[in-house]
């Protein structure tokens, strides 16, 4: 059997068919439960960003807001939001906005975060099976998912966020995230099927691949331009009988692209 490649994993596409190259430093010692809460750097405990108090109060906004899924809530309050975005733009990481990341992307707004966990795990009582994210950023929707999914693989594009996000992911120590350097837009046919899809760009159509290496029972959520030429949430069921599609409310994400840089 084949065996998947640990965290965190780099797919590299420039020389031909992709690698998975183990972790530096990689031993002998047994890993870390995969879904056990994400192990923050040591800091201050209780005192600005690190409190406590701050990420409950950002989980109680979105309660508010109608976010019922308890899985969801407590996994936004066991993520540090504060540790993936730039220094200079900490004051603002439990507010309710998008923020810069760099090379023109952002990490989204918790709200649509914790909407799109919600649409990913409609109802479910337990966790997620394999999950398949489309677009890694600087992290944080991966370490989100760590406690939703049994297993995480996120593929990034661009080779200056895949480095990026897998600074910010070491000190949690995540041993069911997969990070990937590759094409999003191929998916990841090496750990397909996948329960479940979320992306965090949008395109005008859903690429083909992304519907193939969804399990049958399984769910996709991603942005996606409409005929109006507005994004908006659409989520796919894949049956038996077929893929169904829903149409939700309108979003912004930054687009959709092919390759890699």
């Amino acid at each position: 059997m084949t065996r998947r490649p640990s965290f965190p994993a780099r797919i590299d596409f420039s020389h031909g068919q992709p690698t998975a190259a183990r972790p530096a430093g990689a031993g002998s010692k047994a890993a870390p439960r995969a879904g056990a809460a994400a192990r923050a750097p040591v800091g201050p405990q209780g005192l600005g960003m690190d409190s406590v108090a701050v990420r409950a109060s950002m989980v109680q906004k979105l309660a508010a807001q109608g976010v019922a899924d308890k899985w969801v809530l407590q996994a936004m309050n066991a993520v540090e939001r504060h540790r993936f975005v730039d220094p200079a733009l900490v004051n603002q990481a439990y507010e309710d906005t998008s923020l810069p990341i760099g090379l023109g992307q952002t990490i989204s707004k918790p709200n649509v975060v914790a909407r799109m966990m919600e649409l990913l795990r409609h109802g479910q009582p337990g966790k997620l099976g394999r999950v398949l994210e489309i677009g890694t950023g600087c992290g944080y929707q991966a370490a989100v998912l760590s406690h939703l999914a049994t297993e995480v693989y996120s593929i990034e594009r661009l080779r200056g966020l895949h480095d990026k996000a897998r600074d910010n992911l070491r000190p949690f120590r995540l041993a069911n995230v997969h990070l990937l350097f590759g094409d999003g837009m191929a998916g990841f046919p090496k750990g397909a099927p996948y329960a479940a899809i979320i992306a965090a760009a949008g395109g005008e159509a859903l690429p083909q691949p992304w519907l193939e290496q969804l399990a049958v029972g399984g769910r996709l959520v991603a942005p996606m331009v409409t005929a109006a030429g507005q994004q908006a949430l659409v989520v796919v069921d894949k049956t038996a009988q077929g893929l169904q599609q829903t149409v939700l409310e309108a979003v912004h994400f930054v687009p959709l692209k092919s390759g890699i840089a």
